[in-house]
């Protein structure tokens, strides 16, 4: 077992704060220097998962800056195929009825997955308003650090 833990992972959207009101309403997570973005000082804001890790979301206008990677010129701004939600049943069931509530389209339960902590019960499918797909799973074991 490593120390290595996801610290964040960047979407591209093509509205920061707009992006920001959908991962706080409908998935639930607080956001990270919306009001900072809001007045031009912060580049994009993020949306908080856990205590260590957070969303970025960053606008397409900031591709061409982030071709950081020698030899991966225009590498930037491709997404992703999916970002991963791991959570205890209880908010897992929140999260859907959320989505539902809101009139975000979600995908049939997938049963016995396998993830970061084996096999987990049920998942879901969810995509934000950019595209970007997530996948919200629990597990019945307790989380571990």
């Amino acid at each position: 077992m490593t120390d290595i833990r996801i610290d964040h992972v960047v979407l591209w959207v093509s509205d920061p704060l707009a992006s920001v009101e959908f991962f706080e309403k409908a998935v639930g997570l607080p956001s990270v220097r919306a009001a900072e973005f809001a007045e031009g000082k912060a580049s994009f804001p993020s949306v908080r998962i856990s205590d260590a890790s957070i969303l970025d979301l960053a606008p397409h206008s900031m591709a061409g800056a982030m071709n950081v990677v020698p030899g991966a010129q225009g590498a930037a701004g491709h997404p992703v195929n999916h970002v991963c939600l791991a959570m205890d049943r209880q908010a897992f069931d929140a999260l859907r009825d959320r989505l539902e509530a809101q009139g975000v389209p979600v995908s049939p339960y997938s049963h016995d997955s396998f993830g970061a902590r084996g096999s987990a019960p049920r998942s879901f499918y969810f995509r934000d308003p950019d595209g970007n797909i997530f996948e919200a799973r629990h597990y019945d074991q307790p989380d571990t650090p």
